[in-house]
């Protein structure tokens, strides 16, 4: 299969940057990887300018184009744009991020801020995450309108700010929900969250789409003690305590489960995967699942271990505030991704059987915010599963939970049934998205720029007309 997938991937893989639509979305995609909207210098206000601009010169009336700024967060606008159909129908959100994690240039090889093309990809910060899927919409939004497009439905693109900034004062997709309703509400969104997945040699191996997500809680650990000079040790000591109530966190796995989702995916990749791996996909399905099989997928990448259970993690510590003075306080950070349907309490409670320890306070540094995976239905994976397959012959659309967090947990939340598809193929090591030289494929973007603009008209139904 995977042989196969390489041998189609060489066949199809399409003309770079050679069509009309081709060279607009390109453009369009340089424009916004330049423009710096991280959190520390950055501005998503200028982002959703440059883009309501691009929009009306490309027909979209400025009536229908806004970009909403909350209060005290000057540079922390979202652009809100309708596309708008015969209106027999509710409508679709697509929905996107304008911000980008933080990139240091002495740290990138390339300057992060500049779209780098070279060796058949893409570089630049969000360029994956995620300005190569709001510059899609934009470019298919223009593409519509030149064409005439009239769908049932009015499409509706958000792109918001502090989407990787959890928790966030300036949450634009919570800002959109609370004060302006009225203007993204819609029967169900298409987001990020889902892509496609390519071999070591660039084949393709499946195309993702998601439902559901894990719900984001963070703590904070502390341990305290009155301290003294360093001459004179003692066994009470907080970093030590914390230390053990730490290692214990890392020894433990919270308890193999499945979701719909989750059960999905693992009985479509256990036909792409061979061997081993997908035998054991194919085993933690029986009732009971092995114990064996679940062990060695667990064990196999972080991913599958993500994908069938509840994970917290350690990711920062501060201790101590002398080298020559006991630790008064130790403190640390853990980040817990929570499986959709699991109670936020009950993992609290694990943490505490777990720390073992009743000298470590541990205190919820937010209030999570839940996110109940949306139903997958024939009317969702019938237009995702047709034009894979016409893009993709024998490349299968397979389901999957994300592991990290989107902001289709706030759209879900509010009765908004969010989608993670957009059409774009990462190479296993993840593209570099949050980290260093984050990249996509040059063809990856031509790719998921034309499956959204046949999927979204399916979605939307509709024809064209006589512009």
């Amino acid at each position: 299969m995977k042989f196969l997938a390489h041998v189609l991937a060489i066949i199809v893989a399409p003309a770079i940057a050679q069509t009309p639509e081709q060279r607009e979305l390109r453009d369009i995609y340089k424009e916004l990887v330049e423009i710096n909207t991280t959190d520390s210098v950055g501005s998503c206000t200028q982002a959703a300018e440059a883009l309501k601009a691009r929009l009306k010169a490309g027909g979209i009336a400025e009536s229908d184009l806004q970009v909403l700024v909350p209060p005290g967060g000057p540079k922390k606008g979202n652009l809100v744009a309708r596309y708008r159909g015969t209106g027999a129908k509710k409508p679709l959100m697509l929905l996107g991020h304008l911000d980008v994690v933080e990139a240091k240039r002495e740290d990138w090889e390339r300057d992060p801020f500049k779209l780098v093309e070279e060796n058949g990809y893409f570089y630049g910060r969000g360029a994956s995450d995620d300005k190569s899927m709001v510059a899609v919409f934009v470019a298919n939004l223009i593409r519509y309108r030149r064409e005439g497009y009239r769908p049932e439905r009015d499409l509706i693109l958000a792109a918001t700010c502090d989407e990787e900034l959890i928790p966030s004062k300036f949450s634009g997709i919570e800002y959109l929900l609370k004060n302006h309703r009225s203007l993204i509400d819609a029967e169900f969104a298409l987001n990020e969250g889902a892509s496609g997945l390519l071999d070591g040699k660039g084949g393709y191996v499946r195309m993702g789409i998601q439902a559901g997500e894990k719900v984001f809680q963070t703590y904070q650990l502390e341990a305290t003690n009155p301290g003294g000079h360093s001459s004179l040790p003692v066994k009470e000591n907080a970093i030590y305590r914390l230390a053990g109530g730490l290692a214990r966190l890392g020894a433990f796995d919270f308890p193999f489960k499945l979701t719909d989702t989750t059960r999905l995916y693992f009985e479509r990749m256990s036909k792409i995967e061979q061997g081993p791996m997908a035998a054991d996909m194919a085993a933690i399905l029986r009732n009971p699942p092995d114990p064996q099989a679940i062990a060695r997928l667990s064990s196999s990448t972080a991913f599958n271990n993500a994908t069938v259970r509840t994970t917290c993690v350690a990711t920062m510590v501060d201790a101590g505030h002398a080298t020559n003075a006991l630790p008064q306080r130790a403190r640390a950070i853990v980040n817990c991704r929570i499986l959709p349907g699991e109670p936020v309490d009950e993992v609290t409670r694990t943490l505490v059987r777990v720390l073992a320890d009743d000298k470590i306070k541990l205190t919820p540094t937010h209030q999570a915010v839940l996110s109940p995976p949306p139903p997958l239905t024939r009317e969702i994976l019938g237009p995702a599963e047709k034009v894979s397959a016409e893009l993709w012959p024998g490349v299968p659309l397979v389901p999957t939970m994300s592991t990290g967090a989107t902001d289709g947990r706030f759209t879900n939340n509010a009765g908004i049934p969010t989608y993670g598809l957009n059409g774009m193929f990462r190479d296993p090591d993840g593209s570099g998205v949050h980290g260093l030289n984050e990249r996509i494929r040059v063809r990856s973007l031509y790719e998921g720029h034309e499956y959204l603009y046949r999927v979204v008209k399916l979605y939307a139904g509709g024809k064209s007309v006589a512009p």
